[in-house]
């Protein structure tokens, strides 16, 4: 893709939905947020982290907050400018490109609405290569970029400057804001360098959404299982196949938090599949043994259609098959782990999943 137009959407959602281990927000909401800028504002030039001068000024822009939330309190269209333009303005840059800071239902389609209304073109990139809850969990992170100043703002007009001394801080304090904001804010972050992006971001995100949805649409299509697609595109493993029969769910501090239960269909019938989660699924146990957790990713699918199943919608009855797949090697470091693997989580195991 060298542009992403109205056609894009549904398989960049679906696509984006399937990364953001059932977090980053409602892919619905997402492509309706992106159809919206787009036939006001015409598409959106994506550019290859390859691509990107140097010298350019990248701002990634996102939604903050608990998924549960953002179901029934739905972002207001321009409050995600006014995000981008605040950070802008404090800064006093000029910005030549938007970037996404993860891969999720909402938060991949966010960035196209921004680079709609501000006439920028998009970086075909993401900070995680996957979706994770927290603001400091991206892999500049790692590559010693500063999360703030970080620009937060409300749909009522509210909005913020944040600095901070450093980004796990980032995340405490924009996480209380966002808290009074109504539990969901538009935050812009992260801003660096097109040298710094090119070291730190994950390639070809937007690309590989657009992949994974047209590889289900066309499974489905031709009467294949688009979960045997996504699995083998994303060099992953199926893990169980079953009926949810409990969701235990709160809102807490912010995040969606709590657990899923899957009793086994067909193949995997009379084992049981336990997921734990904080917005996004992170750790997944068969028959009391761990089978995958973070970093990897953990996708839960719909049984036939092979659309992703977010926290926010798991319900009784759903039947649906769960895989893992590797995520960015750089989360696999003693680094990355610190940042965002099951003991920073407070699971007192090693990586267990996909490649491990």
């Amino acid at each position: 893709m060298r542009e992403i137009t109205l056609a894009d959407l549904d398989d960049i959602a679906r696509g984006a939905a399937i990364l953001g281990t059932g977090g980053g927000g409602d892919p619905h909401i997402g492509r309706l947020l992106a159809a919206s800028a787009l036939r006001r504002h015409g598409p959106v030039r994506l550019c290859p982290l390859e691509e990107l001068p140097a010298d350019a000024s990248v701002l990634p822009v996102a939604m903050m907050g608990a998924p549960t939330v953002m179901v029934e309190k739905l972002p207001v269209t321009d409050q995600v400018a006014v995000a981008a333009e605040a950070l802008a303005g404090y800064l006093g840059r000029e910005l030549t490109h938007i970037a996404c800071a993860e891969a999720g239902g909402v938060n991949s389609l966010i960035p196209v609405v921004a680079a709609a209304q501000l006439g920028l073109p998009l970086v075909d990139a993401d900070g995680m290569g996957r979706a994770f809850p927290e603001i400091q969990m991206v892999l500049p992170t790692l590559y010693g970029v500063r999360a703030t100043p970080m620009a937060i703002a409300d749909e009522k007009g509210n909005r913020a400057v944040l600095d901070t001394v450093d980004n796990h801080w980032a995340e405490r304090l924009a996480r209380s804001a966002t808290i009074d904001m109504g539990c969901s804010a538009m935050i812009s972050s992260y801003a660096m360098t097109g040298a710094q992006a090119a070291e730190s971001l994950v390639p070809g995100t937007l690309s590989l959404c657009a992949e994974l949805g047209a590889l289900v649409r066309q499974a489905r299509a031709g009467h294949a299982d688009p979960v045997d697609a996504v699995v083998a595109r994303l060099g992953g493993r199926r893990l169980f196949g079953g009926k949810v029969v409990d969701v235990e769910r709160r809102t807490v501090t912010g995040f969606a938090r709590g657990t899923a239960t899957l009793s086994g269909t067909d193949g995997d019938t009379g084992g049981e599949l336990v997921l734990r989660f904080q917005n996004e699924y992170l750790v997944a146990e068969v028959d009391g043994a761990v089978q995958a957790c973070v970093p990897d990713l953990i996708c839960t699918l719909d049984r036939e259609t092979g659309d992703a199943v977010t926290t926010e919608s798991l319900r009784f009855g759903q039947r649906v098959t769960v895989i893992s797949a590797p995520c960015d090697p750089r989360w696999h470091t003693p680094e990355g782990l610190a940042l965002a693997g099951p003991r920073y989580f407070g699971y007192d195991l090693d990586p267990v999943g996909a490649g491990r």
